[in-house]
């Protein structure tokens, strides 16, 4: 969680590979490889301040995601300063 976003990857989630964003009553999924929003809404900040943050952390995003599909435990990430 940072700047108020709560981000997250479900174990039992479709393809393509992505991690989920809400904040407020807003909520998004942003793919991983491309770091697009795959679907949902996010005011335009938030969501500048997501797609900087997953391409910073990108690598992590995709391992996270692999340890998700094993059902193991995932990593910590960074959160945007």
């Amino acid at each position: 969680m940072f700047r108020g976003i709560k981000v997250y990857i479900n174990y039992r989630d479709h393809l393509p590979p992505h991690f989920h964003a809400e904040y407020g009553e807003y909520s998004c999924c942003i793919t991983i490889d491309d770091i697009e929003l795959l679907n949902g809404c996010m005011p335009n900040k938030q969501l500048k301040m997501l797609y900087g943050w997953a391409a910073l952390h990108q690598e992590e995003l995709k391992e996270d995601w692999y340890l998700a599909k094993l059902q193991k435990e995932l990593f910590s990430i960074e959160p945007l300063k």
